[in-house]
């Protein structure tokens, strides 16, 4: 008899610590998935080129604005102002009207706050503005309606646009959903903290 309790009583303590061991490992891995998991890093970080490949595909863009104002814009260079913790897209700007006697070149500072946008998995511009436009000769007079123009344009064209979109496995592991937290601009580039959903 003491050798069927012996077996049994180490059977059961086998089992009370295989489940311990479980319960202590599914604790740590949802620890580590939420902060340290080797797989899944607390943050991402795109770099500068990353962003301006990403901005470049938009352009050209040539857009008629309010029937009165031909705008193309070119050339994005894009830049970073981590004081606002904004994004900027300095552009060429060619602009037409019958306003004008002659098409006007000229140039225009977007500026943009970042924004996870959850159904698309994707980090995007949002509320884009016009911070500057830089015009000469006879657009001067004009300059007011040219920058309406600018921001109009670039509210309906750049609001919303993708900078970068997360791929599923970048955002789950183990059964663990990860979302985008704070994104950060800094003067090379921009970080996206990745948190446990």
């Amino acid at each position: 008899m003491p050798y069927a309790v012996a077996p049994r009583r180490r059977r059961l303590l086998g089992l009370a610590c295989a489940a311990l061991a479980s319960a202590s490992l599914g604790v740590s891995l949802a620890a580590c998935a939420s902060e340290t998991f080797p797989f899944i890093p607390d943050h991402y970080t795109f770099s500068r080129e990353q962003v301006q490949t990403a901005v470049g595909r938009k352009f050209p863009y040539r857009r008629t604005v309010s029937q009165l104002f031909e705008v193309a814009l070119t050339n994005p260079v894009v830049g970073f102002e981590p004081g606002q913790n904004r994004v900027t897209v300095h552009v060429d700007a060619h602009v037409e009207s019958p306003f004008l006697q002659q098409p006007v070149d000229g140039a225009f500072l977007l500026s943009s706050r970042l924004e996870y946008d959850d159904a698309s998995h994707a980090v995007v511009l949002r509320s884009p503005s016009v911070e500057r436009v830089d015009v000469s000769g006879e657009a001067r007079a004009y300059r007011q309606q040219i920058e309406a123009a600018g921001a109009l344009a670039a509210s309906q064209w750049l609001d919303g646009y993708p900078l970068y979109t997360f791929k599923p496995d970048q955002l789950q592991f183990a059964g663990v959903n990860f979302e985008p937290g704070t994104i950060t601009i800094l003067t090379n580039g921009i970080r996206v903290q990745i948190v446990e959903k």
